[in-house]
């Protein structure tokens, strides 16, 4: 597993190798209960969920994110924040997820690897972004494999802080969907403000899509659960 996180210019250490260890024994323990991944080759969860959720910090420095509040929105099996969280010790995460099963099995996984910064939270992101526990208190929302980009701006949008950023893992689809994207960023107060490609790998071509928040989400945002899927910005 070193050798593969290094290949992409991700050190990892003794601590955080036994870590993602544990993480996969559990992620194959649970599911065959739940259903949380259907990549279960030890070499392919490596690289497709592990090494994937963590290809965000060969663009950035850990530093960027040591003290900050970073939000997962539909975590699923824990990705990108479990994984994430294993390398940045210093950061607080919340991963939220509407399935309860895979709130157990995260639970689960955070006491086992004892990830002391890390919370979850069951429930959708249309109820939590009017909250005002959760809306625009995190630096960072990071989410992967949940929505195409115009739903996904007002998903998570409501919980980063004004000046903050959305980090949004994408694949080959990515121009596409920022083109698809305009009202959206307009409506909620977003902007695009890099698009770097993290390898260009055929198989694995992926890209971290950086949306800066430059005022305040509107009231109405984001709409009651549902609408948004419906009715896209």
């Amino acid at each position: 597993m070193k050798k593969l996180f290094l290949k992409y210019g991700i050190e990892i250490n003794d601590k955080q190798l036994m870590q993602f260890e544990t993480y996969y024994h559990l992620l194959m323990e649970w599911n065959q209960k739940v259903n949380l991944t259907t990549i279960v080759e030890y070499k392919e969860v490596l690289k497709k969920h592990f090494l994937d959720s963590c290809l965000l910090l060969t663009q950035y420095s850990d530093k960027v994110f040591a003290g900050k509040k970073i939000i997962d929105i539909g975590t699923g099996a824990g990705f990108p924040g479990i994984p994430l969280s294993i390398l940045l010790p210093d950061s607080e995460f919340l991963l939220m997820d509407s399935l309860n099963k895979r709130i157990q099995f995260l639970s689960h996984v955070i006491e086992e690897l004892g990830l002391d910064y890390v919370t979850v939270v069951h429930g959708r992101a249309e109820d939590f972004g009017k909250d005002e526990n959760f809306r625009e208190k995190y630096d960072f929302c990071i989410s992967r494999a949940v929505a195409a980009l115009p739903l996904l701006l007002e998903y998570c949008s409501p919980f980063v802080k004004e000046d903050g950023a959305l980090l949004l893992y994408k694949s080959v689809k990515v121009h596409e969907e920022i083109e698809e994207s305009s009202k959206a960023m307009q409506v909620l107060n977003c902007k695009i403000s890099s698009l770097t490609e993290l390898t260009d790998e055929p198989d694995f071509q992926r890209f971290i899509v950086e949306i800066k928040k430059i005022g305040q989400t509107p009231d109405k945002y984001p709409r009651r659960a549902g609408k948004p899927k419906k009715q896209p910005l």
